[in-house]
């Protein structure tokens, strides 16, 4: 069985700073991290690997410096790395980075391709819907249990809302996965070691051969024209009460701003 994982090194959200000047995100200060809801969709893989056997390999488009996250998730277990990186596809939103995507992975064998729900940095839950649209293969999101797997089917539980659904898909097929799913596991001593022995294959705009104007800041329909941080009031109102008139005061001030409605 051939997994291919999408995965995505972004910004430590938790110790963002924003450029006053210009609105955006000054991600060199920012420690770089592997997505949380890609590592779980990395777990996943690897699982169904132990229980099925094949091939996991983990795909991104990023700078150079995402070769050092690729080498994480080798000592983690994936079988290959691979890395989309060029200065064309600089600046792309989510329909510029599903084309790459798309441009690289029909270039590549796979039965099952695995994304995080969405990246912590942009929280758009956007690339894996697209990406499999533009491959015309199947999809699910949302994905919390996968069930069953066959030489023909994928058998998952969606979560919405207020319930589950278990569907069923034919593979090849994409699915989005939650990052509450599993607890990915961890390095070990070995495996880092022996991750340093395997080549992370790198991709250039030029292998891939694709129209100029659908990669790229040229090819992203949308660009963020601001980012800030919302200031935190020191002002506050201070009350003292018991316990029943405080729990009463806190229940009319959510009912007020209609975070519960009964």
């Amino acid at each position: 069985m051939d997994i291919i994982v999408l995965v995505k090194q972004v910004p430590d959200t938790t110790e963002m700073e924003i450029d006053k000047v210009t609105g955006t995100l000054m991600r060199e200060k920012a420690a770089a991290i592997t997505n949380p809801d890609d590592l779980s969709a990395i777990e996943a893989a690897l699982q169904l690997k132990e229980k099925h056997g094949g091939k996991v390999t983990a795909l991104t488009m990023g700078p150079p410096q995402a070769k050092n996250m690729l080498r994480e998730l080798l000592a983690m277990g994936c079988d290959e790395g691979i890395l989309i990186s060029d200065i064309k596809f600089a600046g792309a939103d989510t329909w510029a980075t599903s084309n790459t995507l798309v441009g690289a992975l029909k270039k590549m064998n796979y039965d099952l391709i695995i994304a995080g729900r969405q990246a912590i940095d942009g929280d758009t839950a956007q690339v894996g819907p697209q990406t499999a649209e533009k491959l015309g293969v199947p999809q699910i999101t949302y994905v919390i249990e996968i069930q069953e797997v066959t030489d023909k089917t994928i058998t998952v539980k969606k979560m919405w809302e207020k319930s589950f659904e278990v569907l069923q898909a034919p593979l090849p097929c994409l699915i989005t996965v939650l990052g509450d799913m599993n607890t990915p596991r961890y390095m070990n001593v070995g495996s880092i070691w022996d991750s340093f022995d395997k080549e992370i294959r790198v991709i250039t705009a030029e292998e891939l051969n694709l129209d100029a104007s659908l990669i790229g800041l040229k090819g992203s329909p949308t660009n963020v024209k601001a980012t800030f941080v919302k200031e935190v009031a020191s002002n506050c109102e201070v009350h003292d009460l018991p316990e029943d008139e405080a729990a009463q005061m806190l229940f009319d001030l959510l009912k007020e701003k209609q975070v519960i409605t009964h």
